[in-house]
């Protein structure tokens, strides 16, 4: 739990971070269990919906915040440069928490702008027309800013990612993606080794969640021999 890694911008990411997607309800309960075994890297979403129960958990531990790193993600109905900013306050503000110390563009794909997380028409979920390069530079402002100690983004291709690089300012510190031995990706990996980007993986178990249609009647991978 003490092993960290250093970032590009020269703060340092605890290993190994508890995730709080899924079962809404039970977070605060987890998380506390969480930090009492050692954890300090706890990441959450907008999407989640689990910020304020990862704040209650964090105030009832005592846990000064400068012993903690905390992780949350702008989400897809909030790219537009003008709702970037207001999403990340309200983050902060559920947080209970005056900065965060990493904040990820959750996916490079805008919905539609308002309230609703998933904005459908007709059935489909209305995409929006928010370039996601605007929506990082949105990000950077931030950054400046003191909102955030790091910025970077999470499930981008490596065009997305190349592009991302030659027309923005700051590298992201890290990108968080599916990364497991049935997912490997070793030479999108070595990519970012090689610009200094940090990733952290997602699933490192394998990814047998049934909301996925891949997921359902697969194996789990800690008991493939």
């Amino acid at each position: 739990m003490t092993t960290k890694f250093k970032l590009n911008n020269g703060e340092e990411i605890p290993a190994i971070g508890f995730g709080t997607w899924q079962d809404k309800e039970a977070q605060e309960e987890a998380v506390t269990e969480a930090l009492k075994a050692g954890y300090r890297h706890i990441d959450t979403a907008r999407i989640y919906g689990t910020e304020k129960a990862v704040a209650s958990a964090i105030r009832k531990s005592g846990i000064p915040r400068d012993q903690l790193f905390i992780t949350t993600k702008l989400w897809n109905n909030s790219h537009h440069p003008d709702d970037v900013e207001e999403a990340l306050d309200a983050s902060l503000k559920d947080l209970d928490t005056e900065y965060l110390d990493l904040y990820l563009m959750h996916w490079p794909s805008p919905f539609a702008r308002g309230d609703v997380m998933f904005p459908k028409s007709d059935g489909k979920v209305k995409p929006g027309d928010t370039d996601y390069v605007d929506t990082y530079k949105a990000m950077e402002k931030a950054l400046k800013a003191g909102k955030t100690k790091a910025i970077g983004i999470s499930n981008f291709s490596r065009a997305e990612l190349e592009r991302l690089l030659k027309e923005t300012s700051v590298v992201p510190a890290v990108h968080q993606l599916e990364l497991h031995p049935y997912l490997q990706q070793q030479s999108f990996a070595d990519f970012h080794k090689s610009r200094g980007i940090h990733i952290t993986q997602y699933s490192p178990f394998g990814n047998q969640n049934e909301i996925y249609d891949s997921g359902k009647n697969m194996g789990k991978l800690i008991d493939d021999p």
